[in-house]
């Protein structure tokens, strides 16, 4: 079974990762001399619906050759959508699938541009 089917890259998971790799302070936090705050080292990907966590997790450790400290998953059901149009009234389903969120051990990291 191929547990990850592709990355997620959205503009939501590139600010998240953009933020664990750089971790900025806010004006308020530098005026106070508060520690900037603790970025996640988080990756998204689309996978298989009938994959576990445990086997998610195995997957990107040998895929990407990095340590995963946690695992979140997210089940989308395909949903009815109907609209009504010139043509008449349309009726179909969207796409089901899961989503993975793996958050990965300090100073490991995962460049999915480097083969471009």
């Amino acid at each position: 079974m191929n547990i990850i089917i592709k990355p997620l890259i959205s503009e939501k998971m590139t600010r998240l990762t953009e933020a664990a790799a750089a971790p900025q302070q806010t004006y308020i936090q530098r005026k106070k001399g508060i520690a900037a705050s603790v970025a996640h080292n988080r990756y998204g990907f689309i996978v298989d619906k009938r994959a576990n966590k445990i086997e998610i997790k195995k997957a990107v450790e040998e895929f990407y050759n990095v340590k995963v400290i946690d695992v979140n998953t997210m089940n989308y059901s395909g949903k009815n959508k109907s609209r009504y149009t010139k043509a008449g009234f349309l009726t179909g389903r969207t796409n089901a699938f899961k989503k993975a969120i793996v958050t990965l051990a300090e100073g490991d990291m995962i460049d999915f541009y480097a083969s471009i």
